[in-house]
């Protein structure tokens, strides 16, 4: 963006000590909008100190979340709310200028790997075989359990470019490949857990009206893509001292899913310094709910 004069003399001021006149500098700047980003990256390379520095990064990320909360926005209005597009709006959360196309490449390459193993003939529980066979095998994906002290856990940029993530990402990768081949897995809303499920092809929606449970074949743990029965679950929920509800076993929605995403990866973020972040994160679950 051209440098009129009006933004030398904004630029000039960002290191007014009265916070209340830098908010109203920082809220003029971003009224700019994303094309003044250059001229502020400009002049945080041309600036020796860090607290002037810290006020330009701030300003950057500003600009940033305000596009971010409009893509969000979006994708919540459209008429088919594709789970990988928003899965990248969360990635870009962390990483503004991310290039969507490695991602987009290597979901393909998994979705023709798979795709190649599979045939009409092949029951539930063997199509869900080779599907985990080539993601953590072929592909060598590496689960975890969900830790707060690795936000790059939670992206799916990272997962491809590190083979690793945790339960919730790779659910999501999982449950990516599993839509792009017509396998009927969802996600169902297990307590403390991303768990996904085989729904059977063959069930009337009237009877799953009784009874969401008996639409599911068996569950899958997207960590390892190792299968549990009823039984597995029953177990679980008697551990956690939790009674099983028709809501625990209805799939959930695309909405939903980014919502938990949003929230989960907030956690990460609780330190003082970062406060702003989990507080943002929360800003778009919530808007998501609106």
């Amino acid at each position: 963006m051209q440098e009129s004069k009006e933004i030398k003399a904004l630029f000039h001021l960002i290191d007014d000590p009265d916070e209340e006149v830098f908010t109203t500098i920082s809220n003029r700047i971003i009224s700019y909008g994303r094309g003044i980003i250059p001229n502020l990256e400009y002049l945080w390379e041309n600036t020796v100190q860090g607290t002037i520095q810290e006020r330009i990064e701030m300003l950057i990320h500003r600009l940033h979340y305000r596009d971010l909360t409009e893509d969000f926005q979006r994708w919540k209005t459209s008429s088919y709310q594709d789970l990988l597009t928003a899965t990248l709006l969360v990635s870009k959360f962390q990483y503004p200028d991310l290039g969507t196309s490695s991602v987009l490449q290597e979901m393909e390459k998994l979705r023709r790997n798979i795709w190649l193993e599979l045939n009409s003939y092949l029951t539930p529980l063997e199509q869900i075989n080779v599907l985990t066979s080539i993601i953590f095998g072929y592909y060598n994906l590496k689960g975890t359990e969900v830790g707060y002290q690795h936000p790059e856990e939670f992206l799916i940029n990272k997962l491809i470019e590190t083979k690793r993530g945790n339960t919730m990402i790779n659910g999501i990768v999982y449950l990516l490949l599993c839509e792009l081949l017509d396998i009927p897995v969802r996600a169902v809303n297990i307590p403390r857990q991303f768990v996904l499920a085989y729904i059977k092809p063959d069930y009337s929606e009237e009877a799953s009206m009784k009874d969401p449970k008996d639409r599911i074949e068996f569950f899958i743990d997207p960590m390892s893509g190792q299968v549990f029965t009823h039984k597995d679950v029953n177990n679980y929920f008697t551990r956690i001292a939790v009674s099983p509800a028709a809501i625990h076993f209805k799939p959930m929605n695309h909405l939903r899913i980014i919502q938990g995403l949003l929230e989960e990866f907030s956690k990460c973020f609780d330190n003082e310094s970062n406060l702003y972040k989990k507080t943002e994160l929360l800003m778009l679950s919530r808007m998501l709910n609106e």
